[in-house]
């Protein structure tokens, strides 16, 4: 399995906005072949981050569903939000409670 996290920075004041889009996001990848898991997370210590955690099969998995078409259009919908890159880290997954398959 490939897992990943990103960390999303926003403009002033759009952290809320950018979690609402996410949040849509995590709905339309919870029905893409290969996706375990694409958790968001609010950061309790920056106010202006937003943290997405993912599981996928493979990576490839992952990289085909950055091609589905509702997929790239809350990706240019969250762009304007964002004060900076993302910036994230890429894992094999081991294992370890509350994964299947």
């Amino acid at each position: 399995m490939y897992a990943m996290t990103g960390k999303l920075s926003t403009q002033p004041d759009k952290r809320n906005q950018l979690a609402e889009i996410l949040l849509r996001a995590s709905r339309l990848v919870s029905t893409m072949p290969g996706c375990h898991a694409y958790i968001i997370l609010e950061d309790v210590k920056d106010d202006s981050a937003i943290w997405v955690f993912e599981i996928w099969d493979d990576k490839e998995t992952h990289d085909a569903s950055l091609q589905d078409a509702g997929v790239r259009a809350l990706i240019a919908e969250a762009m304007p939000l964002l004060s900076g890159a993302p910036n994230g880290s890429n894992f094999r997954v081991l294992g370890g409670h509350g994964l299947r398959g």
